[in-house]
């Protein structure tokens, strides 16, 4: 179909050498992008123009996970924006805050941080309790906050995208697509350029306490520089991952891999396809994220559980096997070890 693509181009003139080479550069960027073999949706775009650079069932629907977060922040630069909370206010850990499940700060209730710790706790640490503390200081609840996010998420044409809570925790009712959270990311950028940098720090401290960004590629991709990640076993693992060179921010979109590892892979030869193949198709134009096609028939979102590789999810790594020996029970416990460090890992996104 790619072949066909570029046959129905009608080229500008260019010498056939540097034509082929050309060719050859994008086939293969091409093959990087779809290396390793993905499991859902992806989406790669130019963030100033919004054109589209790969796109992959970027219509069906998925569960957000922690890219969530991404919607509860917007909301959150838009309440200091418009004064109804300011940096250095003290939110409250509320008994709802409280019970969520890891990843979180772990404070307890009754406990205030400021907001500005709570921004950087949603976005480096994404931290489900102080989510919720945010959408309760600026809503007055979490149901409230819901109600926000879906009418913000409507104004930004996000048009796939439900939202149940502040951060992303299991609901049947949660869904997103690639496309509206391509969308949500512009937005971000775009209307609040004053925090872009929340997105791109490495680590942050809570008293003696340092948490570091879940996203890998901030340590190991050339130019990288935000964006968020997401983990749940219905979900898999999901990452939104920007990156600048020589003044141009691409960013790539990848819902549903299947491991940790896969997630940044996929992102990084996304992100260098894009580098790769940005000036190359400037030659022809591209669609948009406003007028790529819908799909004709997108899928709704489906759980994906039973290929994730997490114990959390029921599916830990395959092991090599141990001569039998009276070691025996010390693998138990190695294996119990593991296990352990492993749901505390994904739980983490």
């Amino acid at each position: 179909m790619l072949a066909c693509k570029l046959l129905s181009v009608r080229l500008p003139s260019i010498e056939p050498s540097v034509l082929a080479r050309k060719l050859l550069a994008v086939v293969a960027a091409i093959a990087i992008a779809l290396s390793p073999s993905a499991a859902g949706p992806a989406l790669l775009f130019d963030l100033a123009s919004g054109r589209v650079l790969y796109a992959e069932d970027q219509d069906d629907q998925w569960f957000p996970a922690s890219l969530t977060k991404i919607l509860t922040a917007y909301i959150a630069f838009e309440a200091l924006r418009d004064g109804k909370i300011s940096l250095s206010d003290k939110i409250k850990v509320s008994e709802l805050a409280h019970s969520q499940p890891p990843s979180r700060l772990g404070l307890p209730v009754g406990s205030e941080i400021t907001v500005e710790t709570a921004l950087q706790s949603v976005i480096v640490k994404s931290a489900n309790d102080a989510s919720v503390m945010l959408a309760e200081a600026i809503s007055g609840s979490q149901d409230a906050f819901a109600e926000l996010m879906n009418a913000t998420a409507k104004r930004l044409g996000m048009t796939r995208s439900h939202f149940v809570n502040a951060n992303g925790l299991p609901a049947p009712e949660q869904v997103t697509t690639a496309r509206d959270l391509a969308k949500l990311t512009i937005a971000v950028v775009r209307d609040f350029p004053q925090h872009v940098h929340l997105w791109g720090m490495g680590e942050m401290r809570l008293g003696k306490r340092l948490m570091r960004n879940h996203n890998p590629l901030l340590r190991t991709y050339e130019g990288a520089d935000g964006m968020k990640t997401g983990f749940i076993c219905d979900a898999g693992y999901n990452l939104v991952a920007s990156a600048s060179r020589d003044g141009t921010k691409i960013v790539a979109v990848v819902l549903g891999e299947t491991t940790s590892k896969n997630r940044s892979d996929r992102a990084a030869n996304l992100l260098e396809h894009g580098f790769q193949t940005l000036a190359w198709k400037s030659m022809f134009g591209a669609e948009s994220l406003d007028t790529l096609p819908m799909a004709p028939e997108p899928k709704g979102a489906a759980s994906i559980r039973k290929t994730v590789i997490s114990w959390v999810c029921g599916n830990g790594p395959a092991r090599k096997s141990r001569a039998k020996s009276k070691r025996r029970p010390s693998v138990a416990k190695t294996k119990a070890a593991s296990k352990a460090k492993a749901k505390r890992k994904a739980n983490d996104d």
